[in-house]
């Protein structure tokens, strides 16, 4: 096996294609919504890593945190050989767990940006020459093939991602990941953990403004890849909690009444003075919950471990 491979799973179109069909979906229902993926071209990438770094968001911190303390227990309790990540981004945290596993043969990363994967593949060689990566670039909401690489298999879903999908879209990506694990194999899974309002609504509006321009960001996507007029100063970042369905909602609300027109969709979209349109969900977890969200997948949850506040979880769960 070559120490690195690439395939890719998605057509060079798609995610033009899928961009196209998610504007059109989104800005013409009631309410409006986009999905939070189309934040992270280059420059979005860029403003979600300075968020990282914000004194007020503590997710990333929390969960490094945990893979610094636990990942020799994580090690042990799955003796790895394969670790696949989902949205693997930089592949950054993913070391901890590298450095962990010391019979792992194969790292599988999987992500929808090409750049990304090759960019995140050529440092992990360079500081690993020993391990194989077997890249794919893929949509892991979408259903997922992996490649034949040896067991036992750890599936890393980390960074509280799971918090974007909605309860429905949730449980059909659970399904799906149960789906690839075979007996021994392993989830593990980062969900950031209910907590007091105030803490929660700060991370998501910092007070340097970068949430706000990494939210405004999709605007920017939009006028770029779909032609579409639209100034970015017109909306204002909004963050609210959402106490009964217990997440964090990223918005955009429009300063004052004014039309989109969209030249690739053919489509000019109105906006009411304060009229909010829906860019993120963040759904925050009690472990009970997902216990209960695992076992509807047949997943069994076996660990659990939190930093030392409490304030984020990663649980270890295998095939029921």
């Amino acid at each position: 096996m070559s120490p690195f491979l690439l395939t890719r799973t998605l057509p060079e179109d798609a995610t033009d294609a899928a961009l196209r069909a998610d504007v059109l979906h989104g800005l013409t229902r009631t309410p409006k919504e986009l999905p939070p993926k189309w934040f992270y071209d280059a420059r979005g990438s860029e403003l979600f890593e300075e968020i990282t770094r914000l004194p007020e968001y503590y997710p990333t911190r929390a969960e490094r945190e945990i893979l610094i303390a636990r990942a020799p227990e994580i090690a042990a309790a799955t003796e790895a050989r394969t670790l696949v990540e989902l949205g693997s981004g930089s592949s950054e945290k993913t070391r901890h767990l590298l450095d962990a596993l010391p019979e792992l043969h194969s790292y599988v990363p999987v992500d929808v940006s090409e750049s990304a994967l090759t960019g995140a593949a050529e440092a992990l060689l360079a500081e690993r020459p020993g391990l194989n990566v077997h890249a794919l670039i893929a949509d892991f909401t979408r259903g997922l093939a992996l490649p034949g690489t040896p067991g036992p298999r750890l599936v890393a879903f980390l960074g509280g991602t799971i918090g974007n999908l909605l309860p429905a879209e949730r449980a059909a990506f659970l399904r799906s990941v149960r789906s690839l694990l075979d007996p021994g194999d392993a989830l593990l899974l980062g969900t950031d953990l209910v907590k007091d309002e105030a803490v929660l609504v700060r991370a998501y509006d910092d007070a340097s403004g970068v949430t706000a321009a990494f939210n405004k960001n999709v605007l920017s996507v939009i006028a770029r890849e779909l032609g579409a007029d639209v100034d970015p100063g017109d909306f204002d970042h909004v963050a609210v909690w959402d106490p009964e369905q217990e997440w964090i909602e990223m918005r955009l609300r429009a300063r004052s009444a004014l039309t989109v027109k969209i030249p690739e969709l053919d489509l000019a979209v109105t906006f009411e003075a304060g009229e909010e349109m829906r860019t993120e969900v963040s759904a925050k977890f009690r472990q009970d919950g997902v216990r209960t969200e695992l076992a509807a997948a047949e997943l069994e949850l076996t660990k659990w471990w939190t930093d030392k506040e409490g304030r984020y979880a990663l649980s270890l769960s295998t095939a029921r």
